[in-house]
Protein backbone atom coordinates (compact mmCIF):
# COMPACT_ATOMS: atom_id res chain seq x y z
CA UNK A 1 0.00 0.00 0.00
CA UNK A 2 1.25 3.56 -0.82
CA UNK A 3 1.85 6.22 1.33
CA UNK A 4 2.60 8.94 -1.28
CA UNK A 5 0.74 11.58 -0.47
CA UNK A 6 -0.40 14.52 -2.96
CA UNK A 7 -1.45 18.22 -2.32
CA UNK A 8 -4.77 19.01 -3.67
CA UNK A 9 -3.93 22.57 -5.75
CA UNK A 10 -5.55 25.72 -4.49
CA UNK A 11 -7.43 26.66 -7.35
CA UNK A 12 -9.07 23.05 -6.88
CA UNK A 13 -9.53 23.33 -2.98
CA UNK A 14 -11.14 27.10 -3.20
CA UNK A 15 -13.62 25.34 -5.21
CA UNK A 16 -14.58 22.60 -3.21
CA UNK A 17 -17.98 22.02 -2.00
CA UNK A 18 -16.77 20.87 1.58
CA UNK A 19 -13.17 22.26 3.14
CA UNK A 20 -10.92 19.99 4.85
CA UNK A 21 -12.96 19.77 8.58
CA UNK A 22 -16.32 18.98 6.89
CA UNK A 23 -14.92 16.18 5.26
CA UNK A 24 -12.74 14.58 8.11
CA UNK A 25 -16.26 14.88 10.16
CA UNK A 26 -18.03 13.57 7.57
CA UNK A 27 -15.41 10.29 6.97
CA UNK A 28 -15.77 9.83 10.99
CA UNK A 29 -19.51 9.78 10.64
CA UNK A 30 -18.78 6.92 7.64
CA UNK A 31 -16.71 4.92 9.70
CA UNK A 32 -18.97 5.23 13.34
CA UNK A 33 -22.16 4.64 11.51
CA UNK A 34 -22.38 3.25 7.53
CA UNK A 35 -25.69 2.62 7.69
CA UNK A 36 -27.19 6.19 9.31
CA UNK A 37 -24.40 8.10 7.11
CA UNK A 38 -25.29 6.42 3.69
CA UNK A 39 -29.17 6.14 4.97
CA UNK A 40 -28.84 9.88 4.68
CA UNK A 41 -26.79 10.75 1.54
CA UNK A 42 -29.34 8.40 -0.12
CA UNK A 43 -32.19 10.81 0.44
CA UNK A 44 -29.86 13.46 -2.02
CA UNK A 45 -31.66 11.63 -5.17
CA UNK A 46 -35.12 10.82 -6.01
CA UNK A 47 -36.70 7.40 -5.86
CA UNK A 48 -39.11 6.27 -7.91
CA UNK A 49 -39.33 3.30 -5.04
CA UNK A 50 -37.97 4.41 -1.82
CA UNK A 51 -35.60 2.27 -0.14
CA UNK A 52 -35.80 0.86 3.19
CA UNK A 53 -32.39 -0.94 3.19
CA UNK A 54 -29.08 0.71 2.58
CA UNK A 55 -26.71 -2.06 3.16
CA UNK A 56 -26.77 -5.56 2.86
CA UNK A 57 -23.06 -7.18 3.09
CA UNK A 58 -21.88 -10.94 3.81
CA UNK A 59 -18.11 -10.96 3.43
CA UNK A 60 -17.96 -14.88 3.81
CA UNK A 61 -16.08 -16.89 1.35
CA UNK A 62 -17.47 -18.05 -1.39
CA UNK A 63 -20.48 -15.88 -0.96
CA UNK A 64 -19.21 -12.50 -0.68
CA UNK A 65 -21.96 -10.46 -2.01
CA UNK A 66 -22.32 -5.77 -1.51
CA UNK A 67 -25.80 -4.56 -1.56
CA UNK A 68 -26.80 -0.92 -1.89
CA UNK A 69 -30.12 0.19 -1.68
CA UNK A 70 -31.09 -2.82 -2.99
CA UNK A 71 -34.93 -2.50 -2.95
CA UNK A 72 -35.16 0.88 -3.95
CA UNK A 73 -35.73 1.78 -7.71
CA UNK A 74 -33.85 4.95 -9.43
CA UNK A 75 -34.21 6.09 -12.65
CA UNK A 76 -30.55 7.76 -13.54
CA UNK A 77 -32.10 10.12 -16.63
CA UNK A 78 -34.15 12.15 -13.71
CA UNK A 79 -31.39 12.02 -11.43
CA UNK A 80 -29.01 13.22 -13.98
CA UNK A 81 -30.88 15.57 -15.94
CA UNK A 82 -34.53 16.23 -15.51
CA UNK A 83 -34.62 16.77 -11.47
CA UNK A 84 -32.26 20.10 -12.47
CA UNK A 85 -34.75 21.15 -15.11
CA UNK A 86 -36.94 23.37 -13.32
CA UNK A 87 -33.77 25.60 -11.87
CA UNK A 88 -30.99 25.02 -14.68
CA UNK A 89 -32.62 24.16 -17.82
CA UNK A 90 -31.43 26.77 -19.47
CA UNK A 91 -27.93 25.89 -18.70
CA UNK A 92 -25.51 23.17 -20.98
CA UNK A 93 -25.55 20.30 -19.07
CA UNK A 94 -21.93 18.35 -20.56
CA UNK A 95 -19.48 20.36 -21.51
CA UNK A 96 -17.10 17.95 -23.63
Amino acid sequence: MSTDVFPVADDIANNALINRAQYEEMYAKSIKDPEAFWGEHGKRIDWIKPYSTVKNVNFMVPDVSIKWYEDGTLNASYNCIDRHLESRGDQTAILW
